[in-house]
């Protein structure tokens, strides 16, 4: 198995590469149960993302960041879902390919939590950012929930990514093309 280390909020971490097809892998991230990393890249993120009022993220990779963030700076976090719930009145939706995978995915925005969003200055979060699918997914959501995205933020910025100047990231992770 092949790796790659990788030293992120000052924690170092080894990332198992995944090919996306023949000619291409990526470095796996998963904050998922790394508490230690999780809260390390959520203060660092908040030191460079300037205002906002609200956390913004898309299910589910982008929930343990966005809480933690949520926490350390006492402002709210609205989770856009994979699928309709129940408790969904009304539901906003957007659709988004990202490269991680396979099909086209929907995102959908309770009535009330687009109410939280509602005139607020946003932040939205996410792992990592690599076509910006989501990113702009994230942001289509917040607009039409009548808010306005301050900045966009990623623990990494994988790829072209990393060249974009309105991303905020805290490392750029290379694609390994064979």
């Amino acid at each position: 198995m092949e790796t790659y280390k990788i030293t992120i909020a000052g924690l170092e971490r080894e990332l198992m590469l995944c090919p996306l097809d023949d000619r291409v892998s990526i470095g796996a991230f998963i904050m998922f149960s790394d508490v230690e990393l999780t809260v390390a890249c959520a203060e660092e993120l908040l030191k460079k993302c300037g205002d906002f009022d609200v956390i913004l993220t898309a299910e589910s990779k982008g929930i343990p960041l966005a809480y933690e963030m949520s926490r350390q700076c006492g402002k709210p976090y609205v989770v856009a879902r994979k699928s309709v719930k129940l408790y969904m009145k009304k539901p906003l939706s957007v659709s988004v390919k990202s490269i991680t995978t396979a099909n086209v995915q929907t995102l959908y925005l309770s009535q009330e939590k687009a109410e939280i969003l509602s005139g607020k200055r946003i932040l939205v979060v996410d792992d990592v950012v690599s076509t910006g699918e989501s990113f702009s997914a994230l942001g289509k959501l917040a607009e039409e929930a009548g808010g306005k995205v301050s900045t966009y933020s990623a623990v990494l910025a994988e790829g072209d990514s990393a060249e974009r100047d309105d991303i905020v990231f805290l490392e750029k992770l290379p694609l390994f093309f064979k």
